[in-house]
């Protein structure tokens, strides 16, 4: 039996900040309940399903249409921990456009039209991830996370968009060395947070 209604931390209309959508106004709807554990996460305070209260599908529907948004962003925590079809099956019945940011830790319930993969080092992703991903985005704490990138790269289809990012509190130091990999690794983008550039959730 689908699930009617989730653990959200949060929702709101934004601009996505990150990624092949980068610059796009979006709806996020961030689930609560994470077990992945990233040590540089910014948003631990979404990692105890718990402490965030469930929301009916509906009300999540009502919510961005009212907001106008024709584009949604499913995140967490981790979202793909939740049976999502009924809130996919909502939303695109409705027009919008759904993506969802996952470490691929989890098959995912719900088909969404963009799939974000972002493994972490915590734990491993299923296998599904890989032929599923439309993008592959690798946060980059260390310069010893490049190699560790192309482990994943290596192992994604062919179509999937290639995304480095430096994680936000090390980017002053690890950009420079980014910068540099890609304009030797050309098969690689840079993706920056933009939405913290701009002061915007």
């Amino acid at each position: 039996m689908h699930r009617e209604s989730w653990p959200i931390m949060e929702q709101f209309y934004t601009i996505q900040g990150e990624g092949h959508h980068s610059g796009t106004p979006a709806y996020f709807i961030r689930t609560g309940g994470c077990d992945v554990g990233c040590v540089w996460c910014d948003v631990k305070e979404s990692w105890e399903a718990g402490k965030h209260g469930e929301v009916a599908v509906n009300e999540l529907l009502d919510a961005v249409k009212a907001s106008g948004a024709n584009f949604c962003v499913i995140t967490g925590g981790e979202p793909a921990m939740y049976d999502l079809t009924l809130l996919v099956n909502g939303l695109k019945q409705n027009g919008v456009y759904v993506a969802i940011e996952t470490s691929g830790c989890y098959s995912l319930q719900g088909n969404v039209d963009w799939y974000c993969f972002s493994p972490k080092k915590f734990k491993p992703p299923v296998e599904e991830a890989y032929f599923k991903a439309n993008e592959l985005k690798i946060v980059i704490y260390h310069p010893s996370d490049l190699a560790w990138a192309e482990e994943h790269a290596a192992q994604v289809n062919e179509d999937c968009l290639l995304y480095l990012q430096p994680e936000w509190s090390k980017s002053e130091r690890i950009l420079p060395e980014i910068i540099r990999y890609v304009k030797e690794h050309p098969h690689w983008r840079i993706s920056l947070q933009t939405h913290k550039f701009m002061q915007i959730p």
